[in-house]
């Protein structure tokens, strides 16, 4: 997938988004199209912060980070959810929570009704980006989902999100536009917030297991260690540790107990080929750590 294609063009869209839903938030008051804008100001923030993260994650190796910075993504992922789903939906929520207390005129619903609609069809643009970058790489929406690209997953749910959320901030309106009662403009804001918060969470502890040290699926482990275990000179495996560096990176360490007799010569040239076998097979494994035990 190309990660630096799919962030900017979220940037663009949610450029158009924040001033459009901004300027007729202003003219019409209505709390349902200002929570729009402000979640499209948050995403627009959020999509930057993880195109920053990509772009810091690409530096080289130094003294200070010998792995890389492959976790760069991970912290700017967390980052970017507590501003676009958390922060954002407990603003959201306040603002529909004092609309509910205190409903004023909305004027303009009509004009309201037209821009959430076209919010909900541009964040079913960004979905179908996303979806295009799936098939480009034969990757399934449901491998996707469990993957470690938490960039990605949550530029999907920034749009996904704001997708649920036109419809219901639609609904809102015309309900709004039928009744003139100016309190489900603020208890569909409310709703809006409410949605917004629960993902940030969700988002979040997910962002929390990686950043911490998550290693490899079992079932990729198991794949590995078969691979290593059957090798000609291996007698056993003693200890096999991975960590996830970056959605693309993974560090494995591993402590093999070889055959006997083997000069210190043949046990190198056996863990190069096993490391070598290893990242053809295995792409995203960047760093290999072979300790022979005797």
């Amino acid at each position: 997938m190309r990660p630096r294609y799919v962030y900017t063009a979220t940037v663009v869209i949610d450029l158009l988004l924040v001033g459009l839903n901004g300027f007729v938030a202003l003219v019409g008051g209505s709390r349902i199209v200002l929570s729009e804008a402000v979640f499209s100001a948050a995403d627009l923030l959020g999509s930057a912060m993880l195109l920053w993260g990509l772009v810091v994650s690409l530096r080289p190796p130094d003294e200070n980070h010998p792995f890389g910075r492959g976790k760069e993504r991970f912290f700017w992922a967390f980052a970017a959810s507590l501003v676009t789903f958390s922060l954002t939906g407990l603003g959201v929520f306040l603002v529909g929570f004092q609309q509910y207390s205190d409903p004023h005129v909305v004027s303009d619903v009509g004009l309201g009704l037209v821009v959430v609609g076209a919010t909900l069809a541009a964040s079913a643009v960004g979905i179908l980006i996303l979806l295009r970058e799936l098939r480009s790489t034969h990757e399934s929406l449901s491998n996707f989902l469990i993957s470690t690209q938490l960039g990605l997953k949550t530029v999907f749910y920034q749009d996904l999100i704001s997708a649920v959320a036109s419809a219901v901030a639609f609904g809102g309106l015309a309900a709004l536009y039928r009744t003139g009662n100016g309190v489900f403009d603020g208890l569909t804001t409310m709703g809006v917030g409410s949605i917004l918060v629960a993902t940030g969470f969700l988002l979040a502890a997910e962002s929390r297991e990686l950043l911490v040290g998550k290693g490899i699926t079992a079932e990729e482990a198991r794949e590995m260690l078969s691979l290593v275990a059957r090798a000609p000179r291996v007698r056993k495996v003693r200890t096999f540790q991975s960590m996830m560096l970056g959605p693309d990176e993974i560090l494995l360490a591993i402590r093999i107990n070889f055959q006997d007799g083997l000069t210190t010569d043949q046990i190198e040239a056996e863990i190069d080929e096993i490391g070598g076998f290893l990242r053809r097979k295995y792409p995203k494994l960047r760093h290999i750590i072979i300790e022979p035990e005797s």
